[in-house]
């Protein structure tokens, strides 16, 4: 599943190729929505935002109806993809929602979770009324709110482990950016908020910011961005320059050389450095 950092990419795409024109042409395979294809046909896309891992989508009013926003949530198996208006790509994927707007096309293929909203009525949207903070999408969210998120007691007696994937505490981390903000943060992932002192919880505060602006920025990224370029300019595969851990067991910890391990938590795979992140004492 793409995280936040993905989606935010996704949704620069998104508006790059439509938002602010007219949209020529509406499409949903649903048929509950089929009446609202002409009546989204000719209205202006105001906007394409991003909220965690949902895509939001605006149209401007007309006449005596209101806006409305098209919420769409990828899962496992979604996939936008932007292409020429005139001509669809190849692909055995269903398509499930497009928006045709000049010469370009955003087409939404195989998401199940799609609706049709009211922009005022979007908190009735349930992935949207439980989001916890969304660094990536609210100027708003500063150091203060995501300390306040450790306090909660929704949050804190919660192994970070299997906090981080909860999109309820914070918008947008999935399982690799889980590794490397806890490896950062120099934290074994069975500490809890409520156990960390102060430099710890500055630590993961610090190392969430810092690993989901730097995957937005550099496309996936989470090394430390000059070893990916050293790597790179010695051929190194993307994937293999990519991550800190994630992806990396049995291979050496670049700060102290360690083997990486690798284990499962909240049934997805965790990696981490026994040394940089030790058991908890």
């Amino acid at each position: 599943m793409p995280e936040g950092p993905e989606i935010r990419r996704m949704v620069d795409d998104i508006a790059t190729a439509v938002g602010g024109r007219d949209a020529d042409a509406v499409f949903f395979a649903f048929e509950r929505f089929k009446g609202f294809e002409a009546a989204l046909t000719g209205r202006r896309i105001t906007s394409v935002q991003a909220r965690g891992k949902g895509v939001l989508v605006f149209f401007a009013a007309r006449g005596d109806d209101g806006p409305w926003c098209v919420y769409s949530h990828n899962q496992l198996y979604g996939q936008w993809r932007i292409g020429r208006a005139a001509s669809l790509p190849t692909t055995k994927r269903q398509l499930r929602f497009a928006i045709s707007a000049g010469p370009r096309a955003a087409r939404l293929y195989s998401a199940s979770d799609i609706r049709l909203v009211r922009p005022a009525a979007l908190d009735t949207v349930p992935y949207l009324a439980r989001l916890g903070p969304d660094l990536l999408n609210d100027a708003d969210v500063d150091d203060h709110r995501l300390l306040q998120q450790l306090d909660d007691r929704r949050f804190c007696g919660r192994a970070l482990g299997t906090l981080l994937l909860d999109q309820h505490f914070i918008a947008g981390v999935g399982n690799y950016l889980r590794s490397e903000i806890l490896f950062v943060a120099g934290l074994h992932p069975r500490y809890k908020p409520k156990s960390l002192n102060d430099s710890q919880r500055r630590r993961l505060v610090i190392a969430t910011r810092t690993m989901i602006e730097q995957a937005y920025r550099l496309k996936g990224i989470t090394n430390d961005p000059d070893r990916a370029q050293r790597l790179k300019a010695q051929g190194q595969s993307f994937g293999a320059r990519r991550h800190r851990v994630f992806g990396r067991a049995g291979q050496a910890c670049y700060d102290c050389r360690a083997a990486i391990e690798k284990t499962t938590v909240a049934s997805r795979r965790l990696y981490r450095c026994p040394n940089c992140q030790p058991e908890l004492r």
